[in-house]
């Protein structure tokens, strides 16, 4: 099939070079000429491991504009995948999907054209795009669909070749026909799997929900939502745990073994980032008040989350006493391994409220340096471009993203270096025994964080996949 893709952030880039690399015809347009221009060039505008080496696969079904003229009007299949950031309100800011919106009416060609929404966006939204449309093609033979995506960064590959389900939200027939056979050779899963990936055991076909409009759009919202409670539930517990003197590992594992649970997303530690948790709790709150509703569970959650961030604050002055004049180490900037993604990311918040107090912030990451420096003006980090610079004359060091390469660190030297061997895992990433060994005096949000995270990772292999940004990224194959 034809299908263009308007957008080519994570999902857009993601959605059209997978959509290419199974048979179809995907043009991926963008307004950005300096984005479109890397993308020609062979070279990605995002980290994401093996997008690179698909895209080299998918290339000869493969082609970047900046043209809406060059990409609506011969396609079957339009999906629009552009950015809908939160507002100071937390309603997402649609004005990118209302001018995608209004330039695809403008371009529309004489066949049947699906204008999907890819984007995640508020309920009742796909109803605004087809108005939209209609008034820029009020004689346009076309149809809108919502076709929400659930995907994880750092893993966006395999979630959309082996995706959990496939969502179709339309009150049209035909559009729904077109999306079923455009999605076949994944529903059937009929397609040679890219090298560096496997094909799940025992996947020999991908359930489809379809459904009208406005319950695709639900169902994106309510997933993400309960994702995020369960989240901020475990770090709520820990926290009583922490109290009571109870092992948060055997905690998680006890629960998360409850096939009615499930041990995805049930990892204490930092808490949440990324742009699709925080984005998409705040607009469902928003929402329901817009309909004279609260929801104060998703709120509550909402609240958990952020305060992790303050945490790490509290636990290090627990512990220095004080903290102007002092130096921190910050392992990790993205919001979670994988990534270079910076959105919402809780090590950004977490400098500010340092440097807000007078510390000094030394930082390293593994992919996303380039990214902070050009994003993060704002904010006085220093940065280093070895993990192990960190630790030099610092007070504390903060292991803030679980990216596993800082296990095989060299701790012992890292802990010589440092004014002050002092050690907050904010993710379990490593052994206590072993830092304790080597010389550091090393305290986690919770008391058995670590055995959080291996205990998901043991009890995932049995119950299944997740998604976001907890340590279960590390135990899966192909990231």
């Amino acid at each position: 099939m034809n299908v263009s893709i308007v957008g080519t952030g994570y999902v857009g880039l993601t959605t059209g070079v997978c959509l290419a690399y199974l048979g179809h015809t995907v043009t991926c347009l963008d307004t950005d000429e300096k984005k479109i221009e890397m993308l020609r060039a062979g070279r990605l505008p995002i980290y994401e491991p093996g997008l690179e080496e698909l895209t080299a696969a998918a290339l000869p079904n493969l082609r970047f504009t900046t043209s809406y003229a060059d990409a609506v009007p011969s396609a079957e299949v339009v999906f629009i995948a552009v950015g809908t950031p939160s507002r100071t309100d937390g309603n997402p800011d649609l004005s990118y999907l209302r001018a995608a919106a209004m330039l695809i009416g403008d371009f529309l060609g004489p066949g049947f054209t699906v204008i999907v929404n890819k984007s995640t966006v508020p309920i009742g939204t796909g109803n605004w795009v087809e108005s939209l449309v209609r008034e820029a093609a009020p004689d346009g033979r076309f149809a809108v669909a919502s076709n929400p995506e659930f995907l994880r960064e750092g893993s966006a590959i395999e979630d959309s070749l082996f995706p959990d389900r496939i969502v179709i939200g339309t009150d049209s027939a035909r559009a729904r026909e077109l999306l079923e056979t455009l999605y076949r050779p994944l529903v059937e899963q009929r397609f040679a799997v890219p090298p560096f990936l496997s094909r799940p055991a025992g996947l020999g076909s991908v359930p489809v929900v379809a459904t009208d409009l406005a319950s695709a759009e639900m169902i994106k919202y309510a997933a993400n939502a309960f994702l995020a409670l369960k989240i901020s539930y475990i770090n709520e517990i820990a926290e009583l745990a922490e109290k009571v003197g109870a092992e948060i590992g055997q905690v998680a594992k006890g629960i998360g073994l409850d096939r009615r649970i499930g041990a995805r997303f049930l990892q204490a530690g930092i808490g949440g980032g990324g742009s699709c948790f925080g984005k998409d709790t705040a607009a469902l709150v928003s929402t329901a008040a817009s309909y004279k509703l609260e929801m104060p569970i998703v709120a509550a959650a909402r609240s958990v989350n952020y305060r992790q961030r303050e945490r790490v604050v509290e636990k290090l002055l627990g512990e220095l006493k004080i903290l102007q004049g002092r130096t921190i180490g910050l392992l990790g900037l993205a919001f979670k391994p994988f990534t270079d993604d910076l959105r919402e990311a809780p090590a950004l918040d977490i400098a500010r409220k340092l440097t807000s107090r007078g510390a000094r912030v030394k930082a390293h990451d593994p992919v996303a340096m380039q990214k902070a420096k050009a994003s993060c003006a704002d904010l006085p980090l220093i940065y280093c471009e070895r993990a192990e610079q960190v630790a030099e004359n610092a007070d504390a060091l903060v292991v803030v993203t679980e990216w596993p390469q800082y296990e095989a660190l060299a701790w012992e030297e890292m802990r010589t270096s440092m004014r002050n061997p002092l050690l907050l895992d904010g993710r379990g990433l490593l052994e206590r025994q072993r830092m304790e060994r080597v010389g550091f005096r090393y305290f986690t949000l919770s008391s058995g964080a670590r055995a959080a995270m291996k205990a998901a990772a043991a009890a995932s292999a049995v119950v299944g996949r997740g998604k976001w940004s907890g340590p279960e990224a590390l135990a899966a194959p192909g990231r």
